[in-house]
């Protein structure tokens, strides 16, 4: 059963995008997050998954060769619709998700659990989540640790997409400085060439006449 689509979904995507993540190489500080998540939450597969129009991508994955599948299957897509954590004790026993490949075939999801990666200005991005292949439940530590870490995923996710926006400021102010010099050294130039013109326009200097007194 595919997840009902967000009310603000066309604004929610245009957000996911400027973040520029979807696509991009792995990185060790979003790894570190995810195998945390893995292991606090004793779960052989835990994900970063970045919901987008069509898809679900893994920004990181711990316990799977999957780097992304369809929306329409996704259970981080029903994860983003909720604002705190989505859990699935039992795939087989869900109606939503007893038919669903991810769960009759590999990796064969039987228990679920997605902190949703919700942005400052409350966007859903995608979750946070930690998957087994054997019905089960989270301790209340367990859950409370993939809130806090799925909250440091989306301060890692800001922190990269303002230091982009800085980088992409300080480039603009360097070509902006650039620019002015041009049009300074073009306005010197042209100062120049009009003191030339208005010097070999003027008259010479007629001679002082000779003092005729003997």
């Amino acid at each position: 059963m595919s997840a009902p689509i967000p009310q603000n979904e066309a604004k929610r995507l245009k957000v996911l995008w400027q973040y520029e993540v979807l696509d991009t190489v792995p990185e060790e500080l979003f790894d570190d997050l995810t195998e945390l998540a893995g292991r606090i939450c004793e779960a052989p597969i835990a994900l970063i998954s970045l919901v987008d129009e069509k898809r679900q991508w893994f920004k990181s994955r711990v316990g799977t060769t999957l780097s992304e599948t369809s929306r329409d299957i996704s259970f981080c897509a029903h994860a983003i619709a909720q604002s705190d954590l989505f859990i699935v004790p039992d795939a087989l026993l869900d109606e939503r998700f007893a038919h669903s490949p991810l769960v009759t075939t590999d990796p064969k999801i039987r228990f679920y659990a997605g902190a949703p990666l919700i942005t400052p200005d409350g966007h859903a991005l995608g979750t946070l989540c930690v998957i087994d292949k054997v019905p089960r439940e989270l301790r209340l530590e367990q859950k409370q640790a993939l809130r806090i870490l799925a909250r440091h995923v989306v301060s890692q996710l800001e922190l990269r997409r303002r230091s982009r926006e800085l980088g992409a400021a300080r480039q603009e102010g360097a070509e902006y400085v650039a620019e002015l010099e041009k049009l300074r050294d073009g306005l010197a130039k042209a100062r120049r060439e009009l003191a030339r013109c208005k010097a070999a326009k003027r008259p010479a200097a007629r001679p002082k006449p000779k003092s005729s007194r003997k």
